[in-house]
């Protein structure tokens, strides 16, 4: 009994694991590129700040800003 409810286990997740892979046709793309699937409410302010947390913290982040850590540039 239970290998039975083993193998129906290994099967269920099996089941799941097969089901999340899907292809995204080229036409459904454009959802993707939606306006309302951006994390940041407004990308000029998210921009700002990432600019401003760079030279702050003196890290180096995607966009190539360098900084001493001084807020000097």
């Amino acid at each position: 009994m239970k290998k039975f409810a083993l193998i129906k286990l290994l099967l269920w997740l099996l089941a799941m694991a097969v089901s999340g892979c899907a292809t995204v046709q080229p036409w459904e793309k454009g959802e993707l590129a939606d306006p309302i699937m951006i994390f940041d409410e407004n990308p000029i302010d998210a921009g700002i700040n990432e600019h401003y947390r760079d030279y702050r913290e003196g890290s180096v982040g995607g966009t190539g800003a360098q900084s001493g850590g001084c807020g000097c540039g």
